[in-house]
């Protein structure tokens, strides 16, 4: 019998840098490829070199274009890989998006870090160029969902949608007599952009995200708690900061903010102002790939039509300088980075504003911490005292809560022999482990970076 084993190279015992290869007689093939993102040992570990030589994968498959999963491609391509890189057609586009954004934002970083000191690298150096993103996009190689991907004489592979953003899959993995399902990232079980996800029914091993394994999405209605935080906040002159992920989330939001307008809940003359250029260009994507979504093209460039995309920085200025009442959509959505920091420079300290979070927020980042209760804010090195009301909505989240996770499992038919967990932070690891082991009597291990295990 052939011998197949799975390590995990990033993306085990965290939420982010996501790498799973999965080594087989035939091919070594690494199952997404992002950076590490978050507190500083994290982000390090992109510059370390992975722990096997890049020379030997063979190939990759990227399940979705989030950065924590495409993000290290670049470098990947830079450090001598030559083979084909799989993935759906929006996950190509929002990758080539994605990964020139990256690229941009390093570039700028390491300029500015050089420019004022304010580094112990002489000189700093960018993770990857512009340029470097663009050799990776040579080795991209798109698949339709639900097609037979043969990738070797006895290795074939699938691609399911996962309901988790544009594109996103899961994958099944046929080598030999086994069948090595990849989750990706699973969707929940409602979207309002979204078809819901789709599921495989066979597997002897499950890799499974496990993102909000220790937690259960609120079941308050999303519109009645963005119609109640706005009208509020608007009847006190303030204005509502929404920090979003560029891809999906902002789509999400525009679309629901839309509706609420439609049906008079807030006020109809309510400026929606999308400050994010990536989220502009994620968005005409969406439209471009209206087919993959549950939206009309027709109806997504109405809802466009009746925002304000901001491209230029030049004019966040001058929309901070206008006092009325706004709705301001921008990124980073965990508050890394982005324009949203000159809003919140502004807007923070004042308790009329409101800071809406409707997305995961990763240890280290600005988002946590306003979520863990700090009273105030580092941003470009100052300190800004937190006094605007700061409000969590979990059910906007793209990742499948506990009860969704369980019911993702219970598709099979078959029993899988074992499930893998990955890509969630320890507690949220260890509390699905003994859910499943519990509940559905599946042996669980929790991967842990750079250890091999054998699939037997």
């Amino acid at each position: 019998m052939e011998t197949i084993f799975i390590k995990s190279l990033g993306g085990a015992g965290t939420v982010t840098g996501s790498k799973h290869l999965l080594k087989t007689p035939e091919l070594n093939i690494l199952v997404d490829c992002g950076l590490f993102q978050g507190i500083k040992s994290l982000r390090e570990q992109n510059w370390e070199s992975l722990n096997i030589p890049v020379a030997e994968i063979d190939l990759v498959i990227l399940t979705h274009a989030h950065l924590d999963h495409c993000g290290y491609l670049p470098l990947l391509v830079k450090n001598g890989f030559k083979g084909r890189i799989y993935m759906t057609e929006p996950t190509e586009e929002l990758a080539k998006l994605i990964l020139l954004d990256s690229a941009k934002l390093q570039e700028e970083d390491a300029k500015k870090a050089n420019q004022y000191h304010y580094t112990q690298h002489n000189p700093a150096k960018p993770l990857y160029t512009q340029k470097d993103s663009e050799c990776a996009f040579e080795y991209f190689y798109t698949v339709k969902e639900n097609s037979n991907i043969k990738l070797s004489d006895h290795i074939q592979c699938q691609f399911k949608p996962s309901g988790h953003i544009l594109g996103a899959c899961s994958v099944a993995i046929t080598c030999f007599d086994k069948t090595i399902v990849f989750s990706g990232d699973i969707g929940r079980n409602h979207s309002e952009i979204l078809p819901i996800h789709d599921f495989f029914t066979k597997a002897d091993f499950l890799v499974m995200e496990s993102t909000y394994g220790d937690r259960l999405h609120e079941k308050a209605d999303l519109y009645d708690s963005l119609e109640h935080w706005i009208n509020i906040t608007v009847k006190n002159h303030g204005n509502i900061i929404i920090p979003s992920f560029a891809v999906g989330r902002a789509q999400e939001l525009i679309y629901m903010l839309f509706r609420l307008k439609e049906q008079n809940k807030i006020p109809h003359d309510l400026p929606i102002i999308l400050d994010s250029p990536m989220a502009a260009s994620a968005t005409a994507i969406m439209v471009d790939y209206a087919e993959y979504t549950t939206v009309e093209k027709r109806k997504w460039q109405e809802i466009i039509g009746n925002i304000e995309i901001n491209r230029d920085y030049k004019n966040t200025e001058e929309i901070i300088r206008d006092k009325t009442s706004k709705i301001i959509i921008a990124g980073s959505g965990m508050i890394t980075g982005g324009r949203v920091l000159e809003y919140l420079k502004h807007d923070i300290g004042n308790s009329h504003n409101t800071v809406l979070i409707v997305g995961f927020q990763a240890e280290g980042t600005r988002g946590r911490a306003l979520l863990n209760g700090s009273h105030e804010l580092k941003i470009h090195g100052s300190y800004y005292p937190v006094k605007a009301n700061i409000v969590e909505l979990t059910g906007f989240s793209a990742h499948a809560d506990q009860s969704e996770l369980m019911e993702w499992i219970r598709k099979y038919k078959n029993t899988p022999q074992q499930i893998m967990l990955v890509h969630g932070e320890p507690c949220a690891l260890e509390a699905l482990r003994v859910k499943i082991q519990t509940d559905l009597k599946i042996p669980v291990k929790i991967l842990v970076k750079d250890e091999q295990f054998a699939l037997k």
